[in-house]
């Protein structure tokens, strides 16, 4: 992401999420960051169409809305993903995305399988990702 554009859909967040704590704000930054990121290594063809009002990112990809939920399990725990369904018909999404996003590589794949199982993210979830964010590698893990 270019710099000029970071700078821009920062300041976005910042005047358009006024009503967030700056901590809420950061997150918001981050979960941007990712967000840019994926889509550049994983097709950047990928049109983000709205990443500030909800935690659910709505991207359209070959014509088709999706959403995509970003989650770094060092950092914080599995959202709830109950609402991830009514969120997917009120948006019209024809698929939901969870991506777990790591700095770091993690040798051992278990601690998502653990994850997804613990949190029934295959029932929620259409494509579940692991996201190497400094490797700029994807790997899908369903």
């Amino acid at each position: 992401m270019e710099l000029m554009v970071f700078q821009e859909l920062t300041q976005k967040i910042s005047s358009e999420c006024f009503f967030m704590t700056a901590s809420q704000q950061e997150e918001k930054v981050i979960q941007l960051i990712d967000l840019h990121h994926f889509v550049e290594c994983f097709d950047p063809k990928i049109r983000i169409m709205e990443y500030i009002h909800h935690p659910i990112n709505i991207i359209e990809q070959e014509s088709c809305k999706k959403g995509i939920v970003f989650c770094d399990l060092k950092h914080s725990p599995v959202p709830d993903s109950n609402a991830s369904e009514e969120f997917k018909r009120r948006y019209d999404l024809s698929e939901l995305w969870f991506v777990f996003v790591e700095e770091t590589p993690v040798s051992n794949k278990a601690v998502y399988t653990d994850a997804i199982i613990e949190n029934s993210l295959d029932i929620f979830y259409d494509r579940i990702f692991s996201f190497s964010f400094f490797q700029s590698i994807i790997y899908s893990l369903k």
